[in-house]
C-alpha cells in the first residue's frame, strides 16, 4: 500500500502521528493535497482545514490557525500554531467569538486592533464551516 507518515505538532502537544494515504492542508496559494511520492516541498500554512485520508479511508478533519508543512521521503511534518479536531470543535463558543469578532469590527473604535479582529473572525468561520454551517 501507498502511504505516508504524517505528524503534527502544535507548541501545546503533539497532535497526530501515523501513517496515511493522503492529506490536504491550507497552503498560502490555496489548498493542495499531499499523495505517496509527493514532490519535497517547504509551505506556510493559513488558516482552514487539514483532512488526513487514513490507512482505512476515514476522514479526519482538524481546524488550523497556520503554521508551517514539510514534506520529504513521504514523511510529512506539520507544525501548526493550533489545530482542533472536528469532535472537539464548541460551536456554541464558535458562535460567540464570530460574533464578537464582527461587533468589534463594526464598531471600530479607536484603540480597535482590526489585524487581530479579521483574525479571530477568519478562526471563528473556519472552526463553523468545519462543523458544517455555511455563511
Amino acid at each position: 500500500m501507498k502511504e505516508l507518515f504524517i505528524e503534527i505538532i502544535t507548541p501545546s502537544k503533539s497532535a497526530y502521528k501515523g501513517n496515511v494515504k493522503s492529506v490536504t492542508v491550507p497552503g498560502t496559494m490555496g489548498n493542495f493535497q499531499i499523495l505517496f511520492n509527493h514532490a519535497p516541498i517547504l509551505s506556510s500554512l493559513e488558516i482552514g482545514k487539514i483532512k488526513i485520508e487514513d490507512l482505512n479511508d476515514k476522514s479526519i478533519l482538524y481546524a488550523t490557525s497556520g503554521g508551517t508543512v514539510e514534506v520529504k521521503d513521504n514523511k510529512i511534518l506539520l507544525l501548526a500554531d493550533s489545530v482542533e479536531l472536528e469532535d472537539e470543535i464548541d460551536v456554541e463558543r464558535a458562535q460567540k467569538a464570530y460574533q464578537r469578532a464582527k461587533d468589534r469590527l463594526s464598531t471600530r473604535t479607536a484603540d480597535l486592533d482590526v489585524m487581530r479582529a479579521e483574525l479571530a473572525l477568519q478562526r471563528a468561520i473556519n472552526r463553523l464551516k468545519i462543523k458544517g454551517i455555511e455563511f
